[in-house]
């Protein structure tokens, strides 16, 4: 299970660059329910998502992922509807073990940039209060979720 909230970014933290980070690139072949293919660096993943509802401010998914091949990645890259996404994500650590994972958008969603928390409950992530460098949660907002994203 995925828990997660997602923000808009208000500032970017200091020394961005000292926090790990790699370039993504993902496409979805599927929306409903989401088949979305991801190249972190040299690791090529296939995920299953499925969206459950909650009365909370968090998302919450089901999800499975695949291995797969630097080849099967480049076919089924052909299949794919809309556009790919491409950002940098940083992962900055938070408080009580959490991480941030800030990502800045380049291609056609140059200037975009989010972050995501993903937490072990949705009890944690009701009570989560977001650093100041946080903007405004747009986790039921749908113009940020990246299968929308790459839509466009």
């Amino acid at each position: 299970m995925e828990i997660e909230r997602k923000y808009l970014v208000r500032e970017l933290p200091d020394n961005l660059d000292s926090f790990p980070h790699t370039e993504i690139e993902q496409a979805y072949l599927s929306t409903s329910p989401t088949l979305r293919i991801r190249r972190m660096g040299d690791t090529f993943i296939l995920t299953v998502k499925e969206r459950r509802r909650t009365s909370t401010t968090a998302i919450v998914n089901r999800e499975e992922e695949f291995a797969l091949s630097a080849e099967s990645y480049e076919r089924l890259k052909d299949k794919c509807d809309g556009n790919p996404v491409s950002k940098t994500r940083y992962r900055i650590p938070l408080h009580d073990g959490l991480t941030a994972e800030l990502d800045i958008f380049h291609g056609m969603h140059n200037g975009l940039i989010l972050v995501e928390v993903e937490f072990p409950s949705v009890e944690v992530a009701d009570a989560f209060v977001a650093p100041a460098w946080f903007g405004e949660d747009v986790s039921a907002d749908p113009r940020y979720r990246n299968s929308y994203l790459a839509s466009l």
